[in-house]
C-alpha cells in the first residue's frame, strides 16, 4: 500500500505539470486525441475511443450479494487492493429521503433480520433508515467478474464524495440539501468506511469533530496527517482537520482558510464582484479555528466567513500531489466553467501556507465544470464533469490532461446528460472505474493505455 501511494503521488505530479503546460498553451494546440475521436456507442450507453471496451459491472435496482438492492445515483468511488488479485470499490450512494424508490431495500422496507443498530439513521418512522450510504464491490478484473456487492453503510443522507486513505479505508462525506429540518438524526456529518470484502453492514459512526455542513470531498497531507476538506455551496469554504494524533479524527481541530492580508477575500471571480486573484497569482493562506463545529443552525460556513475566512465557488473534487492539494470549484470564475486551485502547505500547521488560482478555464476551452478528479498511472489527470445549469447544452465527458497541459477526451456520455463520478484506476493501472450518476451504472473501462 505504502508503494502503491507512492506511486500515485508521483505520478500525479505530471498530471498537475499538465495544468501548468495548458495555462501558457494557446487554444488551438490545448486539444489532444492520443486515442483518436470517440466512436458512438450502438448501445447508447458510453462514446470510447477506437480499441477501447466497456463493461457494466453494477446497475441499480439489481440484488446484491447480500439480498438488498444495488442503490442509485452512485457518485465519489475509491479502489483498494484485495485478497487474490481482486480490487475492492468503495461507491458512494447520493441519495436522500425523498427518492425511496432508489433505495436498496426492496419493497421501502428493511428485512426482518436487518441490523438497525448499525444504521446511523432509521429517521422518525423507525422503520426504514435514510438511503444514502455506499457499497462495497469485490471484482476480479482478470475474469471481469463481481465476486460480492453489498451495503457497507446506511443511514446517512446524499453521501456525494470523499477521500482514499492509505490505511485501507474511504471518508464518505454527507451533503444534504436541508441541514435545518427535523428528520431523526442531525445530517452533514462524514463516515469512516473500510475497504472490506466480507459481505458485512459496517457500523455507521459520525466523525462530528470534521464539522457538520455540505462535506463533498477529502483528501489526506501523508506528511503532516492533516486532513483537507471541500463544501459543496456556491459560498462554501476550504476546511482542514488538524488531528491531535494521525489517523485519529475524532480529536482535534476544525479550521478555515483566510488570504493573508485580505479578510473574507471572495476567490469565486464572478463578473458582477471584485476580482479578487488572477489565474497563477499566488497568495499567502492562514487558518481560522471555527467555533461550534456541529452548527444547530447550519451557518458554519457564514460565521467562518464573517471571522475572515476565504469564499469558494462550491469545492468539489480535491487530490494530493507531491506536497500540494488540488482543489475542483465547479462554477468558479466569470463563465461559471470552473476553477482549479493549488494549496500548498507549509509543512507546519502553524506556518502560512501557499496558495494559487491554478486553471479557470475560458468559454472556448474544453474543459467545463470539472468535479471528481484522479490521476492516472502514467502521469495524466482524469476529470469528470458535473455540468450545471448554464452549460447544459454541452455533453457530460471524462477528460485527459496529459504533462503538455493538452486536453483530450476519454468517454462520453451517450445516454443522457448526467453526470460521471467517482473516477478511479485498479491498482496495477489497467481499468478505469466511473460512475454515471443518473443512469444508475459503474462501470469498467479498458483499453490501450499509455504506458
Amino acid at each position: 500500500m505504502q508503494r502503491r501511494s507512492f506511486l500515485t503521488t508521483t505520478t500525479a505530479t505530471l498530471s498537475f505539470v499538465g495544468l501548468q503546460n495548458y495555462l501558457s498553451a494557446e487554444p488551438a494546440a490545448r486539444v489532444a486525441a492520443p486515442y483518436g475521436p470517440l466512436v458512438p456507442d450502438p448501445e447508447g450507453i458510453l462514446d470510447l475511443p477506437e480499441g477501447f471496451t466497456y463493461q457494466v459491472i453494477s446497475t441499480a435496482g439489481d440484488t446484491m450479494s447480500d439480498g438488498l438492492r444495488v442503490p442509485g445515483k452512485p457518485d465519489g468511488m475509491a479502489c483498494f487492493p484485495g485478497k487474490d488479485g481482486s480490487v475492492i470499490l468503495v461507491r458512494n450512494h447520493e441519495l436522500t429521503t425523498t427518492e425511496q424508490s432508489q433505495s436498496p431495500f426492496p419493497g421501502d422496507k428493511a428485512p426482518k433480520d436487518f441490523d438497525k443498530k448499525k444504521s446511523y439513521d432509521f429517521g422518525r418512522s423507525r422503520d426504514l433508515p435514510h438511503i444514502g450510504g455506499t457499497t462495497n464491490i469485490v471484482y476480479d478484473p482478470v475474469r471481469g467478474e463481481v465476486l460480492r456487492e453489498f451495503l457497507s453503510l446506511t443511514g446517512t443522507d446524499r453521501n456525494c464524495a470523499g477521500g482514499a486513505m492509505p490505511w485501507g479505508t474511504w471518508i464518505t462525506c454527507e451533503e444534504p440539501s436541508d441541514l435545518t429540518s427535523e428528520r431523526g438524526q442531525e445530517h452533514g456529518y462524514c463516515f469512516e468506511v473500510k475497504a472490506t470484502d466480507d459481505g458485512q453492514l459496517q457500523q455507521a459512526v459520525p466523525l462530528k469533530k470534521l464539522g457538520r455542513f455540505r462535506h463533498e470531498a477529502v483528501a489526506l497531507d501523508p506528511e503532516t496527517g492533516i486532513l483537507y476538506i471541500t463544501e459543496d455551496t456556491s459560498d462554501g469554504l476550504l476546511y482542514r482537520f488538524v488531528p491531535k494524533e494521525q489517523k485519529d479524527f475524532t480529536r482535534g481541530q476544525l479550521q478555515a482558510l483566510v488570504v493573508v492580508g485580505e479578510k473574507s477575500a471572495d476567490l469565486r471571480n464572478y463578473p458582477d464582484h471584485k476580482r479578487s486573484i488572477a489565474e497563477g497569482e499566488k497568495v499567502k493562506a492562514t487558518w481560522v479555528t471555527m467555533r461550534d463545529v456541529e452548527a444547530p443552525e447550519a451557518d458554519l460556513r457564514i460565521r467562518g466567513f464573517e471571522d475572515g475566512a476565504a469564499r469558494f465557488a462550491r469545492g468539489e473534487g480535491i487530490q494530493y500531489s507531491d506536497g500540494s492539494l488540488y482543489v475542483c470549484c465547479t462554477d468558479g470564475g466569470p463563465g461559471k466553467q470552473g476553477q482549479i486551485f493549488k494549496l500548498t502547505p507549509s509543512g507546519a500547521a502553524s506556518k502560512e501556507d501557499t496558495l494559487e488560482l491554478y486553471l479557470e478555464p475560458k468559454e472556448n476551452d474544453l474543459l467545463t465544470n470539472g468535479d471528481n478528479l484522479c490521476a492516472a498511472p502514467w502521469g495524466d489527470l482524469v476529470i469528470c464533469e458535473d455540468l450545471i445549469v448554464e452549460h447544459k447544452e454541452k455533453t457530460p465527458h471524462v477528460r485527459g490532461i496529459n504533462k503538455e497541459g493538452q486536453i483530450y477526451d476519454i468517454a462520453r456520455n451517450a445516454l443522457n446528460k448526467s453526470e460521471f463520478a467517482g473516477s478511479c484506476f485498479s491498482p496495477d493501472g489497467s481499468v478505469l472505474f466511473v460512475n454515471m450518476q443518473m443512469a444508475g451504472l459503474t462501470l469498467a473501462i479498458r483499453g490501450p493505455w499509455q504506458a
